[in-house]
């Protein structure tokens, strides 16, 4: 999205309240946060992921910024490029100064940049808050964004859980699938919902309904397994995966089943838990074979999470060693389909000349 000469990415709204000031932003638009579930509500509003990104030749920046809900913080990039960290507190407007990196100068471009993020693009990386934005100040240079080229060529979109919002590492930035999308150079569009993953039709459609994604990984079934009889969560995966195909036949649609967890090993293995995921599992591997879908493609959650002790204490959520590891497997698993897209785009760059 773009707004007044800045790039918002996984932006799908800026919104403006009435007796607020400021833009915030939001990964869904209204319309679909008010059809998830009471607690999806409060999880659909958190800015983890979303990014400004704008181009200037300032040497000194100021981005002003803020958090609606609790105390967060921001990660700041120069293309690829760690730059700084800076916390904001809940409620206080708050100005990030950023400088330009004077040792970039002292090196060959080619080292600064690959096929993901040229070195001249600024990257605000918001955490898990509802992040508020309010004005970028470059001293009277002017502000861009980026040109297509100076960003990755390809986007992931990914769906599902806590676990996919980044939840257990210190840093959503190192969760798995920023970690996948940063091997892969390609860009990510996290729409991950803690506890409240439940494949409304209305957040279907609006998967279904977005050109801004590539390829898109659904990691679906671990917050419905408890409340969502087996039955129903057919009908709500099968909806989900029919509009996605549907809607972009050509497009690679991988699937997992359900990360190893506690409930997994549970020593009663008829527990209500371990009994849910079992079928939930064998409902996506039945979906698949009855779909024989070119494009989608199934991967077995015990192959991505491989190492049971990479999850934190609670049993479910990878910690920053699990999401490392994990974005290291999804990131192999998917290379030949990346590979594949950008030799298409590569193909159509011919042709279109």
């Amino acid at each position: 999205m773009l707004h007044n000469d800045v790039y918002f990415h996984n932006v799908s709204e800026l919104e403006q309240l009435s007796y607020l000031p400021g833009l915030r932003l939001q990964r869904f638009p209204k319309q679909v946060r008010h059809s998830l579930t009471e607690k999806g509500k409060t999880k659909a509003v958190q800015s983890n992921g979303c990014e400004l990104r704008f181009v200037t030749e300032a040497k000194y920046v100021q981005v002003v910024l803020a958090s609606q809900d609790t105390n967060g913080k921001v990660l700041v990039f120069k293309g690829d490029f760690f730059h700084s960290s800076h916390e904001l507190e809940a409620g206080v407007m708050t100005t990030i100064p950023l400088e330009e990196p004077e040792r970039f100068a002292q090196v060959i471009p080619e080292k600064l940049n690959n096929r993901a993020f040229s070195a001249n693009v600024w990257r605000i990386f918001c955490e898990r808050f509802n992040a508020v934005f309010y004005h970028i100040d470059a001293f009277g240079f002017p502000v861009r964004p980026p040109y297509p080229q100076e960003m990755p060529q390809l986007t992931l979109l990914a769906y599902g859980s806590s676990i996919t919002q980044g939840a257990g590492a210190l840093s959503h930035y190192n969760g798995y699938i920023q970690q996948a999308a940063r091997r892969l150079e390609i860009d990510a569009l996290n729409l991950g919902l803690s506890g409240s993953c439940f494949c409304e039709e209305e957040l279907s459609d609006h998967i279904a309904q977005r050109n801004d994604w590539d390829m898109v990984y659904l990691e679906i079934g671990v917050n419905m397994r408890a409340v969502v009889p087996p039955e129903e969560f057919q009908r709500r995966a099968s909806y989900l995966l029919d509009r996605i195909i549907e809607q972009h036949p050509q497009k690679p649609v991988f699937l997992t089943y359900i990360y190893p967890n506690r409930a997994t090993y549970f020593t009663d293995y008829s527990h209500a838990y371990s009994e849910a995921e079992r079928r939930y599992n064998e409902i996506l591997r039945q979906y698949a074979a009855a779909k024989n879908h070119s494009f989608l493609y199934v991967l077995d959650g015990n192959e991505i999470m491989d190492d049971f002790t990479s999850l934190t204490s609670d049993l479910i959520h990878p910690s920053d060693y699990g999401h490392i590891r994990m974005g290291e497997k999804l990131a192999d698993f998917m290379l030949p389909a990346v590979n594949q897209l950008r030799e298409s785009h590569v193909r159509d760059a011919i042709i279109s000349k």
